[in-house]
């Protein structure tokens, strides 16, 4: 990666804004930023003119190590992600594979992770407007939903709360992911896919 290794890094929890959205399974991104959020002492605070609610931090020991990371929950509905994203990349100058954006993801099994770098949207509407906004070249780390039940249709399901017996583990698994996210930041991609690639 031919990135400067000292800019800042761009994580992007993706979902829906307002309470009746909060705890969907869509809008899991948002959970995995709230706790880095809470885990860098920031608070997410309105982004000037971007649709977006950011926090600037730190991650990783206080000293060379650590990395700036701008913490980010688009504002503008799942569908519509790209434009906040796209605009706060430019303004923080941040490079495409410093991004990272934290979402759901369909054709895994609930609470399983995989984090890569690139390739398709399969279908997700946050993910397929950020690659429309900056191409694909950034890192996912995609938080398994599952498929629904029977016939449910994918829309209605993505927009359902976790169900009771997926709440019981969901801390865990939103723990699991950020800390992922903070291996895939200061370790590389190839670290923390060994580490949380299950």
């Amino acid at each position: 990666m031919s990135t400067d290794a000292n800019a800042p890094w761009l994580v992007v929890g993706l979902g829906n804004p307002g309470p009746e959205y909060a705890m969907n399974r869509h809008n899991v991104g948002f959970m995995v930023a709230d706790l880095l959020a809470e885990r860098t002492g920031g608070r997410f605070k309105r982004a000037g003119k971007a649709q977006a609610q950011v926090v600037e931090g730190r991650m990783g020991p206080p000293g060379p190590l650590s990395r700036r990371v701008v913490l980010v929950k688009p504002m503008s509905f799942m569908n519509l992600s790209g434009g906040p994203v796209n605009a706060l990349r430019d303004f923080y100058k941040v490079p495409t594979a410093h991004v990272v954006a934290v979402h759901d993801e369909l054709d895994i099994d609930y609470g399983t992770l995989r984090l890569k770098l690139g390739g398709g949207d399969n279908g997700h509407n946050g993910l397929k407007s950020i690659t429309k906004a900056m191409g694909p070249e950034y890192h996912r780390v995609r938080f398994g939903i599952g498929r629904p039940p029977g016939r449910m249709p994918v829309a209605d399901f993505v927009l359902k709360d976790f169900s009771s017996t997926e709440r019981k583990e969901l801390d865990f698994f939103v723990d699991r992911a950020a800390d992922a996210v903070e291996s895939l930041v200061l370790e590389g991609l190839e670290r923390a896919q060994g580490a949380y690639n299950s």
